[in-house]
Order: C-alpha cells, then structure tokens, then sequence
C-alpha cells in the first residue's frame, strides 16, 4: 500500500486577538495524530494545517472549538470575523460541554486572584480591630478593588510563558472587568449576610468562593463562546 497523500486546510479561526491565542490554537492542532504541520496567520484570522491525509476537517475543527475558539470560512476579513452579526458566525448555544469547561477553567483563575486581594484586605482589617474605624461598606469596597488588582497581576505572571511582559500585562488589563467586578461583588455579599460584613471565618471562606466562582461562570462562558476571547 502506498503512502496517504497529504493534504492542506485551511481553518478560519475567530475570537484569536494575541499571540497567546494563536499558540493555544497552534498547540491545540498540532496534539493531532496525523498533523505534521500549523502555520497561524493572527491578522488573518486562519490556520494553515498540513496533514498526512487521515484527520478530517471535522476533527481539525473540534479540536479549535475545544480550545475555546470558533470556527468561520477562512478568506473573511479580520474585522467581519470580529463581528457577531455576521452570519457565518456559529449559532451560540449553552450546550457545549468543552467551552464550559474552559470557561470553568478560566474562572478558576480569576477566582484564585481576586481571592488574594479580597481575602488579604478583609484579615488585615480583621486583625488590626480597623484602627481607621473604616465602615463595612468602605473595606469591602478596598477588598474589591485590591482583588482585582491581585487577580490582574496573577494573569499577567501566567501569560509570561506565552508572552513578553508588556503583551502579557496589556493582555492582563484587558479582561473582563464585568467578570471581575460580579465575582467580587458575590464573595463580599456573601460575607455581609453571613457575618455581618469584613470578617473572615472558617465557615464563610467556602460559600464565599462558591458564590464567586458561580456568579460570572455563565457570563464566562458567553463570552468565550460568542467572542471566543480566551486568553486566560
């Protein structure tokens, strides 16, 4: 039997806007078994997959999806592929299980950062009997404020392995501040009901993550499945 004859795709990508992005799809296509070859062209918005002949396009594709991107005719511009209203996007839908998971996994992230911050700012208080006398409303305003500049900084350390420091912090500032924002907003609600308001127990810790991993993971999950921005 002679050899498979090799064979090109070419893959429009949405959603890919760094170079981290391009090294997930790269990464992604690339695990396949009969990929002997990915070229990514970001500002084009496509992947170029040299093959033995054996993968299908159907298989090339799930494997983008998978990654948290979405999948357009290749040969649109940059800015119509960044436009949802276009109608060669993907129809969006809450039923794929692989962007939950990446989303989940995004979230996670977010959570461990803010949870620095916030958790951080409210002990401090905590155990220094709030010398300024600050309100309850005032320290878990600082413990959101300090948790989101904990969870940017975190991103920021992470994106390091694909990224120069100053792509990876401009990548970092640009998340989702609503996702953020409503995750910090949960844990400290949270707090206030059960405790009163700036005080960390044993038994609070936990609901508090809850609420702030279950409040943007929807959110999380729109967002990477309709602009496919996944650069966590």
């Amino acid at each position: 039997m002679g050899e498979t004859a090799s064979k090109d795709f070419v893959l429009g990508v949405g959603g890919m806007t760094c170079n981290g992005c391009a090294n997930n799809v790269r990464n992604a296509l690339s695990t396949i078994e009969g990929v002997s070859a990915v070229d990514i062209d970001l500002e084009g918005a496509k992947a170029t997959v040299n093959t033995n002949g054996s993968p299908s396009q159907e298989t090339l594709e799930a494997a983008v999806k998978g990654a948290g991107y979405s999948i357009h005719e290749p040969g649109a511009s940059l800015d119509l592929l960044q436009n949802l209203s276009t109608p060669k996007m993907e129809e969006f839908n809450w039923k794929d299980g692989s962007v939950w998971k990446q989303s989940a996994h995004n979230t996670k992230w977010c959570l461990i950062g803010c949870s620095i911050g916030d958790f951080g700012t409210i002990f401090f208080f905590q155990v220094t009997e709030n010398p300024w006398a600050w309100s309850v409303m005032s320290i878990m305003l600082l413990a959101m404020f300090n948790g989101i500049m904990t969870s940017i900084a975190l991103e920021t350390f992470i994106l390091l392995k694909q990224m120069p420091f100053n792509e990876a912090f401009r990548v970092a500032i640009g998340m989702s501040l609503i996702s953020m924002i409503s995750m910090e907003a949960a844990m400290n609600i949270v707090d206030v009901v059960l405790t009163g308001g700036a005080k960390l127990t044993w038994w609070v810790i936990i609901p508090m993550l809850i609420a702030g991993f279950l409040t943007p993971w929807p959110y999380n999950y729109w967002r990477l499945k309709k602009y496919g921005q996944a650069c966590h």
